[in-house]
């Protein structure tokens, strides 16, 4: 299975509320990201740009490359690097490329129940993660998350073996998650995000592992019109601008980005939440068929998530991020037991 979900999706949504950071109204700032234009993220980031330029100034300029215009994640982190770009929107697929241990946020399948896990988890790892980060080069300003990945597939699916007659869409960028697929019987056909629709047109690939909302703003529902009804593993992501394009802000400015991005962060988490279950309906409506697994089916699911956990330790998720994730999510669990 695609334990690192379509990255796309969280790119979709967490947008680019930040595309609103600038820094010297002579020098532009471009910020990259795989959502598409006029989504609703894209219009919490138009909230944030007024707030930038009342603090940088109305003749700053920034520009948001969206719909993946600059490339998949992995380029999206590459062309920050060499300063083409100045910031992006990634998921764990594109923040993976610049600190691996943000992995475990997206890559453990069915280990987190609850968004409450999630948040918790996330918090906890948060201080050491944006430290590592900054040690690359990179500053974080928000985090966020896109719903929670499901399989949209061709014919209907209920249970893991299920899935073994079908072409996975993989990101082109994984080749540790292609090896342990293929390595459990399963077919993936590595791709950018930009080729999952006319993949799945044409046969390429027959099941997608997309949140609710990517898929039916991208309209693969309406080829993949079966949607297996599990939580696989949430959509993470986050804003990242390079160190370099931070430190030519002025502090009055970076005061005023930081408090626009984490106050966006917020209402991107609260809403992609919201929009899981009312993308789902509303594709019903069009088509969509919703396949429930029975318990005994979703225990064959929990048995293969188990199994997994010790082929991506160490190689998906470093060992002692993984082990630490384990370790906040049973105090959590402990906690709520009291």
């Amino acid at each position: 299975m695609n334990f690192r979900p379509l990255a796309r999706i969280f790119s979709c949504c967490l947008l680019l509320t930040w595309g609103s950071l600038a820094f010297a109204a002579d020098k532009p700032l471009r910020i990259g990201t795989l959502a598409p234009k006029n989504s609703l993220y894209y219009r919490q980031l138009i909230d944030v740009a007024e707030a930038w330029k009342s603090a940088a100034g109305a003749n700053s300029k920034y520009t948001v490359y969206a719909d993946g215009s600059q490339g998949g994640e992995t380029e999206l982190a590459r062309r920050m690097r060499i300063g083409q770009l100045q910031g992006a929107l990634l998921s764990v697929v594109g923040l993976k490329e610049i600190e691996p241990s943000i992995s475990a946020l997206q890559s453990m399948p069915l280990l987190f129940r609850t968004w409450e896990e999630v948040d918790f988890v996330r918090e906890k790892l948060r201080p050491a993660m944006e430290k590592k980060f900054l040690e690359k080069g990179f500053v974080v300003l928000a985090w966020g998350d896109a719903g929670w990945v499901r399989f949209f597939s061709k014919e209907p699916a209920f249970k893991p073996d299920d899935y073994k007659k079908m072409k996975f869409f993989s990101w082109g960028g994984e080749p540790e998650q292609q090896e342990i697929m293929k390595n459990l019987g399963y077919t993936p056909v590595p791709l950018e995000t930009t080729d999952i629709l006319p993949s799945i047109q044409t046969g390429m690939i027959s099941v997608v592992p997309s949140t609710p909302y990517f898929a039916m703003a991208s309209q693969i529902y309406n080829t993949a019109n079966n949607m297996l009804e599990i939580n696989w593993a949430p959509v993470v992501g986050a804003l990242v601008i390079t160190k370099k394009a931070w430190d030519e802000m002025s502090p009055a400015v970076q005061d005023v980005v930081r408090s626009a991005g984490e106050k966006a962060g917020d209402q991107i988490r609260i809403k992609a939440r919201l929009e899981v279950e009312e993308a789902v309906e509303a594709m019903k409506k069009r088509g969509l068929v919703v396949n429930k697994p029975s318990p005994e089916q979703m225990k064959e699911w929990n048995t293969l998530a188990a199994n997994l956990y010790p082929k991506i330790r160490g190689t998906m998720v470093p060992a002692e991020t993984f082990d630490e994730v384990f370790k906040h999510l049973n105090a959590f669990r402990a906690g709520k037991q009291k």
